[in-house]
């Protein structure tokens, strides 16, 4: 599996490319599947560009994504969008129109408790287990984790990325069983990307976790990252 992510937490200072409105990240999630992307992690927007979880603004995300394509559409529910905990959760339990799965980032506060609400509504929940965090340890205990849909195993370190990759996986074990989803950021996207060929993992790419090709070239829009993600991706598995 391939997913895209399409902005992240970017904003208009990231360049034209990122898609901040419903109708631009309609355009560029059907773009992103046509070019071969068979998931969709997206941070829906407010008006003046700021990631939010409020029930109107993600439902005019959802419906606009879903016009045009029929993948599984996810969101996040990072803390950044609404730091208390308690305002959170009762964002997401207010939601109107329901994501297919939603990222709960699992060094933040209140994830067990955000993660259970989406169990309840039926939401698939991605645990984002961060690299430098003490994530992976909480999940490995987490009654949570059997239930979870999969891991994002996300590589925070962009100088040693597949070395922090690797420790990573190691940390996380056996996962509870679940599938796990490799990605890295910024330099350390493409070669963590090309590991998860390597070891077999889903990964993701897009303007959230970088705005360059591999040969530092400026990505021109999401489908481009993940056409040239997926050539990255096979050729870490025939090279391995």
């Amino acid at each position: 599996m391939v997913q895209v992510c399409l902005n992240g937490p970017r904003g208009a200072a990231d360049g034209a490319a990122v898609p901040l409105t419903p109708e631009s990240m309609a355009q560029a999630a059907a773009e992103a599947v046509a070019a071969g992307a068979t998931d969709i992690h997206v941070h829906p927007k407010t008006p003046c560009g700021r990631d939010s979880l409020s029930p109107r603004v993600v439902a005019a995300t959802l419906e606009a994504i879903r016009s045009r394509v029929s993948v599984p559409v996810g969101v996040t529910t990072g803390a950044w969008a609404e730091p208390d905990p308690a305002a959170r959760l009762a964002r997401v339990r207010g939601w109107t129109v329901l994501p297919d799965h939603a990222s709960v980032n699992w060094h933040e506060p209140g994830a067990e408790e955000m993660a259970a609400a989406l169990i309840d509504l039926g939401v698939g929940v991605e645990a984002g287990v961060w690299s430098g965090t003490d994530a992976a340890a909480r999940f490995a205990v987490s009654p949570l984790g059997p239930k979870v849909l999969r891991v994002l195993a996300e590589v925070t370190d962009t100088q040693a990325a597949e070395t922090s990759a690797r420790m990573l996986l190691a940390e996380l074990g056996p996962a509870h069983g679940r599938p796990v989803l490799l990605h890295g950021e910024d330099a350390g996207a493409w070669p963590v990307l090309r590991l998860a060929g390597r070891l077999g993992l889903a990964t993701r790419v897009g303007l959230e976790d970088t705005l360059a090709l591999p040969d530092g070239q400026r990505a021109v829009s999401n489908a481009q990252l993940v056409t040239e993600g997926l050539l990255q991706y096979g050729w870490a598995r025939r090279s391995s």
